[in-house]
């Protein structure tokens, strides 16, 4: 080896690392502006934060559970990263968003090393920027859900399984390899199932299913659609199917197999059978359409919102469109592939949600990083794009969100009742049995919220032995309890039900100690 390259490669590492890490920290800045300010929103937020309090508080890191019953909705991979974010930054709201603004960091971070090698240096940059400041990526990496982690290891899945078939698909269909290495040298040194991307590929989907269930082995299927695409393409030499499989499943067993074995296989048929199985065939929570007219009509309803979620990218998928209809290689039709089998998946589901098809989005935003980035005169364009994106997302969060927080009828009744709470009180609230009040009382009060409240049993729960409080529509409240018993204190609010998306006016009738 020549001096000369040897002094290069000294000098390439280096920055190669400096690129990575202020990637990595200007990515999870962004993503944290204003996490603080807004309050834990919908129905997901909050019960995952909540299932991750009790975790630690239990010290029970196989099982989860929300206000202390099972949760079966999904694996233990988000609850395991805010604990650890818990521990470091406490039981908060920031502390419950970090997580996934470290995940789509890492993201970016992947999408840049993938580029450089599948492409250029130009666009694994592209490619990260634009992951990065569309909507639904902003949206989601400050949201204290499982998407961001599941989005994170499909993609590693996704880049490894590309290298494993980088000069294995016959000289029709090779995959091409960085503008900058002769074509084959990146698969040089993997030529066993023991090289370092067959042990990413098997990893990244056995922790890919640990985020959120089975969705996360969509990469096995962009595998099979490349079979169909190119048929002389030989995938168990390079694959291993079998031991990647024992590999895989072995991993998820660790955890699995107690999970399973301490709730008599409930684990199993709740978390698989009810929120997988029964997620396709009906409409979960009101998302869908319960006929078969309207699912009909709600087929075509991700290639409608992609142009909402993947914005500002969005205006050039158009140009995108016409452009590989023209002309594509075997890379245009792996990222396609994992692309549209993602969006398949979830097109044909009953259950529907814009986000469920964001682990797409880093392979689109590589697919039009890798062809607008060749273009004359883009950067221009781009760069505008890029600055006028982060500016409007920063004033959203650092501006925005603060107002948020008078509309959130948890976080307005904690506040004012906060200098009467107890933590040995007993709460529960009728017409309104939001996670959010599990969540934000709960950083206060020691027991559990009794979501079993009527209207009838507001007056008995009250009058038990001990300090309680009970949350209830204001008109309600007027009606039980139209004076108040001596030392009981009221609290009410007005607020927006995000996840029914109704206004709600709440009172708070708290009883501090017995006569």
């Amino acid at each position: 080896m020549s001096s000369a390259t040897t002094i290069n490669r000294k000098h390439t590492a280096p920055a190669g690392v400096r690129d990575f890490a202020l990637l990595f920290f200007a990515c999870l800045l962004f993503h944290l502006a204003g996490t603080w300010s807004l309050p834990l929103i919908d129905r997901d937020e909050p019960r995952f934060a909540e299932a991750s309090r009790e975790m630690l508080q239990r010290g029970d890191y196989v099982v989860p559970f929300f206000n202390n019953h099972y949760r079966f909705d999904k694996p233990p991979l988000t609850y395991w990263c805010q604990t650890v974010s818990y521990r470091v930054f406490g039981e908060n709201d920031f502390a419950a968003r970090f997580p996934s603004a470290v995940a789509a960091a890492l993201t970016a971070v992947l999408l840049l090393a993938w580029g450089r090698r599948m492409e250029s240096e130009r666009a694994g940059w592209w490619a990260a920027i634009i992951f990065t400041l569309c909507l639904q990526t902003f949206i989601h990496a400050k949201a204290a859900v499982a998407d961001m982690w599941l989005t994170l290891f499909v993609t590693a899945a996704h880049w490894a399984a590309y290298e494993l078939l980088r000069g294995r698909m016959g000289t029709q269909g090779e995959l091409p390899t960085s503008s900058n290495e002769p074509r084959g040298t990146a698969a040089a040194g993997l030529e066993t199932p023991a090289g370092e991307w067959w042990w990413i590929f098997y990893l990244a989907l056995a922790f890919a299913f640990l985020a959120k269930g089975p969705i996360g082995w969509t990469p096995l299927l962009t595998l099979v659609a490349m079979k169909f695409l190119l048929r002389d393409l030989c995938l168990a030499d390079r694959l291993a199917p079998l031991s990647g499989m024992i590999l895989m499943l072995g991993v998820v067993a660790l955890w699995a197999t107690p999970a399973l074995l301490r709730t008599q296989g409930e684990f199993f048929r709740v978390g698989i059978g009810h929120h997988v199985v029964e997620r396709s065939l009906v409409t979960m929570e009101g998302h869908g359409g319960k006929s078969l007219g309207w699912y009909l009509l709600t087929l075509p309803l991700y290639l409608v919102t992609v142009f909402i979620s993947f914005f500002p990218w969005s205006i050039k998928l158009p140009w995108l469109t016409k452009h590989l209809r023209r002309q594509r290689d075997a890379t245009d039709n792996y990222l396609l592939a994992g692309g549209a089998i993602i969006f398949l998946i979830f097109t044909l589901l009953k259950t529907k949600l814009p986000h469920y098809t964001l682990p797409a989005f880093p392979l689109l935003a590589l697919l039009l990083a890798r062809h607008w980035s060749r273009r004359e005169g883009a950067a221009v364009n781009f760069k505008r794009t890029a600055i006028a994106s982060a500016c409007l997302w920063l004033a959203v969060a650092l501006f925005a969100f603060p107002f948020t927080r008078p509309f959130s009828p948890a976080v307005q009744l904690l506040e004012a009742s906060r200098n009467d709470l107890r933590t040995e009180m007993e709460f529960g609230a009728v017409e309104y049995n939001e996670p959010s009040l599990v969540w934000y009382f709960r950083s206060h009060v020691r027991g559990f919220f009794n979501s079993t409240l009527d209207a009838a049993s507001v007056r008995p729960f009250m009058e038990r032995p001990g300090p309680r409080f009970v949350i209830m529509p204001a008109t309600l409240a007027g009606k039980i309890y139209p004076t108040l018993p001596a030392a009981w204190k009221s609290f009410s609010t007005r607020g927006f039900n995000v996840a029914k998306g109704k206004r709600v006016d709440l009172t708070l009738i708290l009883k501090s100690s017995d006569p």
